[in-house]
């Protein structure tokens, strides 16, 4: 009988291992053509890794700067550690090859870590291994945010690694797992939440069964130290501040409690694009339905851990809404760590909770005899299904996103670096309608970015710039001068929108810049990806238009006169 429950375990393992394999595929497949993330992605990340690349500062000292960005004024920690495996993949291969490779080792390591959680530590009956597949298989197929990579995925093998200490398992795997993961996700991303949680349940070790358990204690200790090692550039940005960045403008607290609350059960029923879990249509019903059948059956530890997860899993979407109520705002105005760090964060232990929440949720009912069962591998395969639509091909080729090879326009920006004719580190560029990304993509010197954390002095010198345009659009000003992280040219007639594709009519009519600043600043080009109108009165110049077959874009040089 074991025997056969093996096999059938090793049989559902191999068809989600060919699942998974068919989920990455289009990436592989279509490589340039395929379809993939936008925001937070190919408008800033997979643009820094070949910049950073290309800076010959990879490997640079603390003090290095990027000249390509920001005329030298982006710190080259902006873009992290060198011992990043991310930042490794885009330096050995093409972007689109190192993204496709990133994709697959973070989606087999999430499924990989979720089985082995549930298999060794919740649902250790091999005859309900398809829910800890199918669980797994589902964890895996969510999606994260790409360049988080291991942050938030990589929670279940982590925590599978430190459970085996903590129960007396001290074997290489553990520890190889602890050391190894600090180098395919980050501490600020994640794990800097994903230690607070684990850091408790050792201190609940210590307060509720009297017991230290030291070994457990140093393997948090470890890990942590080989994600400071590892991450050096940010530890030392946190220890040693040596200038003061956007970040110190932050100002997040806006909203009153009743929002707040509101906000809090947006979080708990859909999530957040950054750790989006999908979990609304099959899964919310399932854990309310367990929540109703748990008082009426004998209570066990799995009963007690739902309920536990239950109730942190609506405890992490309340702190998500809290962190940017009004009522902190008085503390981070004192604070500056509370401004430029985002503790809101701790929400991003929610795929882990949901998720194991749902498996240990399909366990419970499972239990209740056979009757039950065609209802959870139903349920089971329902979510996974849920998900298949929100692969990255299918769901942005729906939507009529660029390809990457639309996105960033490779040939066409060649024709324009041709047209203009100087090298390209002698002038300096800005783009409107347009992520500035793309620019910086195909090697332009920009004066516009989108980073993290950049001067407050530049961001007050390019302030200038759109100052009039700021005046003009209350949701911009506040949008630029409460974040900033988007150092954008903005314009009050197109809004927060930056990608106006070739087949758009719009045009600008009355645009309001301070050109002497954006000459001040070294500004000899804009890149529009519409037509400016009034372009004369602000002292610009329409020198060609480029359009090509393999752009999203028609490209309006404008020079400054």
């Amino acid at each position: 009988m074991r025997g056969h429950l093996q096999n059938r375990e090793k049989t559902y393992l191999l068809i989600a291992s060919i699942l998974l394999a068919f989920f990455v595929s289009p990436l592989f497949i279509l490589g340039e053509n395929a379809h993939i993330r936008v925001h937070d992605n190919l408008d800033s990340n997979l643009a820094w890794y070949k910049v950073l690349n290309e800076s010959g500062e990879m490997f640079g000292p603390i003090d290095a700067r990027i000249p390509q960005v920001i005329n030298g004024n982006l710190s080259r920690n902006a873009y992290g550690t060198e011992y990043s495996g991310i930042v490794l993949l885009h330096a050995f291969f093409p972007s689109m090859t190192a993204y496709a490779i990133s994709q697959a080792i973070t989606r087999f390591c999430a499924f990989l870590g979720m089985f082995l959680l549930l298999r060794w530590h919740f649902i250790k009956d091999e005859s309900a291994s398809i829910i800890s597949v199918g669980v797994a298989l589902a964890f895996s197929f969510t999606p994260f945010w790409p360049s988080g990579m291991l942050s938030t995925l990589g929670f279940p093998l982590a925590l599978w690694a430190f459970l085996n200490i903590r129960n007396g398992d001290y074997s290489w795997e553990n520890w190889l797992t602890l050391a190894l993961l600090p180098l395919y996700s980050s501490l600020v991303l994640g794990f800097a939440f994903f230690f607070v949680g684990i850091g408790l349940l050792w201190l609940w070790d210590v307060v509720m069964k009297r017991k230290w358990n030291w070994p457990f204690l140093v393997s948090i200790v470890f890990m942590f130290l080989v994600f400071s090692l590892a991450d050096y550039r940010l530890v030392h940005s946190l220890v040693f501040p040596h200038e003061l960045t956007q970040r110190s403008e932050f100002v997040s607290s806006r909203q009153n409690f009743p929002h707040s609350l509101r906000l809090s059960l947006k979080n708990f029923i859909i999530g957040h694009t950054h750790v989006m879990t999908v979990h609304t249509v099959v899964i919310l019903p399932l854990l309310l339905i367990c929540l109703f059948i748990i008082p009426f059956i004998k209570k066990t530890k799995l009963t007690k851990a739902f309920l536990f997860l239950f109730m942190l899993n609506y405890a992490l979407s309340l702190w998500y809404a809290l962190w940017f109520n009004e009522m902190w705002q008085p503390l981070k105005s004192q604070f500056a760590i509370l401004r430029t760090f985002n503790f809101a964060r701790f929400h991003f232990l929610r795929p882990l909770v949901i998720y194991l929440s749902f498996a240990i949720g399909c366990y419970i009912i499972w239990r209740l005899g056979k009757r039950w069962r065609p209802f959870i591998v139903a349920a089971v395969v329902l979510q996974i299904a849920v998900l298949v639509p929100f692969n990255e091909e299918i769901r942005y080729g729906t939507f009529d996103t660029p390809t990457f090879k639309e996105f960033y326009a490779v040939e066409q920006f060649k024709e324009i670096q041709k047209f203009i004719g100087d090298p390209q580190s002698s002038y300096r560029v800005a783009s409107i309608g347009l992520h500035p990304a793309i620019a910086q993509y195909n090697g332009f010197y920009t004066l516009d970015t989108y980073n993290n954390f950049y001067p407050l002095t530049y961001k007050k010198q390019f302030r200038q710039i759109i100052a009039k345009e700021l005046e003009k659009n209350g949701i911009l000003k506040r949008y630029f001068d409460d974040w900033g992280s988007r150092c954008y040219i903005f314009v009050d007639e197109l809004g927060k929108k930056y990608e106006f594709k070739k087949d758009s009519k719009k045009k600008i009519h009355n645009l309001q810049l301070n050109t002497a600043a954006f000459k001040r600043l070294g500004g000899r080009y804009l890149l529009s990806s519409v037509p400016i109108l009034n372009a004369a009165e602000n002292d610009l110049m329409l020198v060609n238009t480029f359009n090509h077959p393999d752009s999203a874009w028609k490209i309006y040089l404008y020079k400054a006169k």
